[in-house]
């Protein structure tokens, strides 16, 4: 390239993060505690490729208004569209209508893996993210949505929120369809609007949904949102709905029954949720960790009946150091026509999905981050050319130890090279000049110790007569020194 050459600006597009090895490490270590809880549950492990052709996955993404319908689709050289997948769910219910006949029944599953939506990226809106689902297609029982959703509490204690620290809130979309239908509403594209407006309720207060359930409200930019065109009594009975979720389970359910007028739909409803109540109860799962929020209604179409949403409850930060509501870190409920897309064949199912990278942001903020900072390898400091054999054995030893190591390739002297071991947080640096090399020794430095005891030293003479936290052993005694240098930075972490 030519020094004229127009050069490219370095940028990552909005809504796609890089993450180093400290956000990778805790995102790992929730990955693996909440998987071990599904596979105690006796769900299966499950994956499907990136891609679906765009049929398949349907358009059930709420920012349906964008010119690519929420997803980023190619056409395949066979003229067929296809399109990354924007959720775990919609794929699970592709591999089902295929493979239907062979699969046990219900079939339990949860997968984990990237998915990708073409919104409008915003904080703690990202269109790539890993997200992590727990799924049970083929029973209709209640209890069935019970269990996803003790086992999404006990997921979310074992990811590192302790008990109380959040809330998993339980609706049913037949509530808000019974009310409906007693209003008179049919039509489907009103329905659909109403939820829209009903799930923004956190967001923008009773006032905004009442216009939103309405003619429309008009954003701070002066941006105009079409509303579900209810007259005042409806839209006051819809909030009088969402509002019903005070007290525990029971009184919860004796208030909603209260409102919705006794329509079938809106009875199916309540017993459903009066069974999942009793489920719970069996589960060990308290109103103090399950309640019922008829606020609750999830965003996406496909939901038929149960909806969960969990809420974080703990005191969170921001990155300035501002308190702040977190709010869900993740949410599930019942789709009974998913698979009836492909087959025509009513399939019930349900399932939970929380975003692993917001949940870690969520432990983050609460102080209670998983992993902490992600440690380094031993550095072997490299002094001259003509000793790298000797280098690369004493990696090679750690590593054949199970000991993460490297030697310093870079052309910096030893001074630089000890900077960039603390600045990879390492345990420890291994030096092997041609002293030692010759002596059969090696020089080991235990940089946690070694900053832990030169904060004492204030003389730098002294400081060099002592080198705190250096020690010499016999080369042999390289791999033992260094274990017990790693076991006791363990022990200090209470790992």
């Amino acid at each position: 390239m030519t020094s004229d050459a127009p050069r490219p600006e370095a940028r990552a597009p909005r809504g796609f993060n890089d993450r180093r090895a400290r956000d990778l490490a805790a995102e790992r270590q929730i990955l693996e505690k909440v998987s071990a809880v599904y596979e105690r549950y006796g769900f299966e492990a499950f994956d499907t490729g990136a891609f679906e052709y765009a049929d398949a996955l349907g358009k059930f993404l709420p920012d349906a208004d964008r010119p690519n319908e929420g997803v980023f689709a190619l056409q395949d050289d066979d003229e067929q569209w296809m399109a990354l997948r924007y959720d775990l769910t919609a794929p699970l219910a592709r591999f089902v209508a295929q493979n239907w006949e062979t699969l046990p029944k219900p079939f339990r599953r949860y997968a984990f893996g990237t998915v990708w939506r073409n919104e409008k990226p915003g904080p703690g809106r990202f269109r790539e993210f890993t997200q992590c689902d727990a799924d049970t297609v083929g029973s209709a029982r209640p209890e069935a949505d019970a269990e996803i959703i003790a086992m999404v509490v006990e997921g979310l204690e074992a990811a590192g929120l302790p008990a109380g620290s959040s809330v998993v809130k339980i609706n049913n979309r037949k509530l808000l369809n019974g009310l409906l239908a007693t209003a008179g509403v049919a039509d489907e594209g009103q329905k659909l609007a109403v939820l829209r407006a009903v799930d923004k309720l956190d967001r923008l207060g009773p006032e905004g949904v009442r216009l939103l359930l309405g003619e429309g409200r008009k954003d701070e930019s002066g941006a105009f949102t079409k509303g579900a065109g209810l007259n005042t009594a409806g839209a006051e009975a819809v909030l009088a709905f969402v509002a019903a979720g005070a007290g525990g389970r029971v009184e919860t359910l004796d208030q909603i029954s209260n409102i919705i007028g006794g329509s079938a739909e809106g009875d199916a409803g309540l017993a459903e949720l009066s069974a999942i109540h009793q489920a719970l109860i069996s589960l060990g799962v308290g109103p103090d960790r399950a309640v019922f929020e008829p606020s609750i209604v999830r965003g996406l179409e496909y939901y038929t009946g149960a909806v969960f949403e969990a809420e974080l409850l703990l005191e969170t930060k921001d990155d300035k150091g501002a308190p702040m509501r977190f709010g869900s870190i993740g949410g599930g409920g019942r789709y009974d026509d998913l698979v009836a897309r492909f087959t025509g064949q009513q399939v019930p199912a349900t399932g939970f999905s929380f975003g692993v990278s917001r949940l870690a942001s969520a432990l983050r903020a609460a102080g209670r981050e998983q992993g902490g900072e992600a440690r380094g390898p031993v550095v072997v400091i490299a002094f001259s050319q003509d000793d790298m054999a000797e280098y690369f054995k004493a990696a090679g030893e750690l590593r054949a130890a199970g000991i993460a190591a490297e030697v310093y390739l870079g052309t910096s002297g030893m001074r630089p090279q000890m900077k960039y071991a603390d600045r990879r947080l390492s345990p420890a640096a291994v030096i092997l000049g041609g002293d030692e090399i010759a002596a059969g020794k090696v020089t080991i430095k235990d940089l946690d110790l070694g900053r832990e005891l030169a904060s004492a030293v204030t003389d730098n003479a002294e400081w060099r007569e002592q080198r705190p936290g250096q020690q010499v052993v016999d080369r042999a005694e390289l791999v033992a020194t260094v274990r017990r240098i790693l076991d006791a930075d363990q022990l200090k972490v209470g790992k």
